[in-house]
């Protein structure tokens, strides 16, 4: 439908105005001229996904933000221990970042398997109705693209990772003669 205004003005310029038998005007109008409200309730539903989605991955950023604190918190006595031995900083970073990858990673696996059954449940059984006086059609339409679901999958762990660079820094303040002690 984004190629409407362009069709519209070429098939205007084509005929302009005309008057017909009877004084009749010939005009074109397209259906977002007739029906504008429809492409507004698109346009608005194509931004709430946007907000959905933005919130839903600064929800998961912070909650593992939260899981590496945790993780480093309950590990300060192995991480001072590390630390006694000579590891370095970024060596253990290294360490809980691979470690949360894999829960990024583990977590996107189920999150996919669910969701992705889901839509296939519903894609096939239909299972979820709608109104068609109020919503057009008679139930929920789902459309699954494996290029969008990958690229969702790939910003999502990206931005994930990226936000645990910080917590992670956590590591190089921890003193290692206090934290053996406090085991």
């Amino acid at each position: 439908y984004k190629q409407i205004d362009k069709l519209k003005n070429e098939i205007s310029e084509a005929i302009g105005y005309e008057t017909l038998p009877r004084n009749y005007l010939l005009k074109v109008e397209s259906i977002k001229d007739k029906y504008p409200q429809i492409f507004d309730w698109l346009n608005l539903m194509d931004m709430n996904v946007i907000v959905i989605l933005i919130l839903m991955l600064a929800v998961s950023g912070f909650n593992m933000i939260a899981g590496l604190i945790i993780l480093i918190l309950d590990r300060t006595q192995m991480i001072g221990i590390l630390k006694s031995l000579g590891a370095s900083d970024s060596s253990i970073r290294k360490i809980f970042l691979m470690q949360s990858t894999r829960l990024i990673i583990k977590g996107l696996f189920y999150g996919n398997l669910i969701g992705i059954g889901l839509c296939l449940l519903q894609y096939h059984f239909r299972l979820l109705q709608l109104d068609p006086a109020s919503y057009y059609v008679n139930y929920v339409p789902v459309y699954l693209h494996a290029g969008y679901i990958l690229l969702l999958n790939v910003g999502a762990a990206a931005v994930t990772f990226f936000m645990l660079i910080i917590p992670s820094h956590i590591i190089s303040r921890l003193n290692p003669a206090e934290t053996i002690k406090f085991a």
